[in-house]
């Protein structure tokens, strides 16, 4: 767990050093950042997504995602709890770009290979060089993201504490399920919800990416699905 510990760290220095840039730095121009940003990030999600083996993998869990999302209302009710925490616990606010600023560095933090591979190379064999390797690139992606979108980004490093967390001290369970043709569509699947977030921060297009979310709990069950079928 050290490894999760100092990867957390990494992600809350990077976004309060990121948090006091932005404050330096007129409205236009973090605008202007974050449009970069989002060239960036689609690119990565391009990348991550043409490594897939099996393309109706991705197709089918994001249809059948997007529709889950979209029946659950996912992205309104996220939302809507955002703004009632804000209304608690803080005066002020835009809760859509705190949101939208979690999501985003939520997905960019967590999504592939390196991730998972890491956490159970971290929890099966206590080799720890590629979460080490993953803080310091998360603590430069942190500055680079707090700085353009605000606070809403200190909040993955929770998220990253709990699923990384969650993956080294169950990997002993999980090892035998996540091979890695598994992995690779994972991966792949989220890097399509990162290029969604690429267009959404370069105001090309709008996407609801809360509503793509159940996509990636359904990717294993389409993997083997089609596996079994010969697909």
């Amino acid at each position: 767990m050290f490894a999760v510990l100092v990867n957390t760290f990494a992600i809350i220095i990077g976004a309060l050093l990121g948090l006091c840039i932005r404050k330096g730095i007129s409205e236009k121009l973090s605008g202007e950042v974050l449009k970069a940003l989002g060239l960036c990030t689609l690119v990565i999600g391009i990348q991550g997504a043409l490594k897939t083996s099996n393309i109706l993998i991705i197709i089918l869990s994001i249809g059948f995602g997007l529709l889950a999302g979209e029946v659950l209302k996912l992205e309104d009710k996220v939302n809507s709890g955002t703004d009632r925490l804000l209304k608690r616990f803080a005066k002020g606010g835009n809760s859509s770009k705190i949101t939208e600023a979690f999501i985003t560095s939520c997905l960019i933090m967590n999504v592939g290979a390196m991730v998972i591979v890491g956490s159970l190379e971290a929890g099966l064999r206590g080799d720890y060089s590629m979460l080490y390797t993953k803080s310091l690139l998360d603590f430069i992606a942190g500055i680079m993201m707090a700085a353009a979108m605000g606070a809403g980004v200190l909040g993955s490093a929770l998220f990253t504490l709990l699923f990384q967390g969650a993956i080294v001290l169950c990997s002993s369970y999980l090892s035998p399920y996540l091979s890695n043709a598994l992995i690779g569509e994972l991966s792949a699947t989220g890097c399509v919800l990162i290029i969604a977030l690429g267009f959404n921060m370069t105001k090309i297009a709008s996407f609801k990416v809360i509503n793509y979310l159940p996509s990636l709990l359904l990717v294993p069950v389409f993997f083997k699905l089609l596996t079994y079928l010969g697909l």
